[in-house]
């Protein structure tokens, strides 16, 4: 049995909270937890929590497949670029946040680089299996519409993966508690740090 490290005590988080100094966007394929990982981050750190395809909906005043369906892919991306820029700002202790983007955000050169300058950028990482179960619970996957989604996701996994190298921070999203994950988000950004 792998030998856990104990979870961060509440003074080891709050000195962990103290030194984050802009934006932590978590990055990764679609069903890795970037949302449900983030809001547990962001309670931890007492920082607000944002989802970038939320607000690119209430931006748009449409849903993301909506989007897909009606300007497709080009325009959808634009728009998230815009929308992640804005989210981040400058960058400094104004704009602390913990966002959450979607799936193909960090592959477009423009939103990668945004979040490379003024961002704490962090790969959440899983396996195909664990990402298809997560994904199956949902019907709101535009890319997934159309195929096997075991063949897409691991085309668009093996596809995405030299951008999310990219990535300050790697952690992998596996089959434990978000809590868990979390907790070693937090202790990867105080190493890095």
């Amino acid at each position: 049995m792998e030998h856990e490290t104990p979870p961060l005590s509440h003074a080891e988080i709050a000195r962990i909270a103290r030194r984050i100094d802009r934006p932590v966007v978590l990055v990764g394929m679609m069903g890795v937890g970037k949302t449900t990982v983030g809001r547990k981050l962001a309670t931890l750190l007492d920082l607000p929590f944002v989802d970038a395809d939320e607000e690119i909906e209430r931006a748009a005043r449409m849903k993301i497949p909506e989007i897909f369906a009606t300007f497709g892919e080009p325009y959808f991306r634009d728009g998230e670029r815009r929308v992640i820029a804005r989210l981040v700002g400058q960058g400094g202790m104004a704009d602390r946040k913990i966002l959450a983007t979607g799936g193909g955000a960090f592959v477009d050169p423009e939103t990668r680089a945004i979040v490379g300058e003024r961002a704490i950028s962090i790969w959440l990482d899983s396996d195909i299996q664990t990402l298809l179960e997560r994904v199956g619970r949902k019907d709101n996957r535009p890319l997934l519409r159309n195929g096997n989604p075991r063949e897409i996701l691991t085309r668009l996994r093996d596809e995405r993966r030299p951008f999310y190298e990219q990535a300050a921070i790697h952690v992998l999203s596996g089959n434990q508690p978000h809590q868990h994950t979390a907790q070693t988000i937090l202790k990867a950004i105080d190493a890095w740090l």
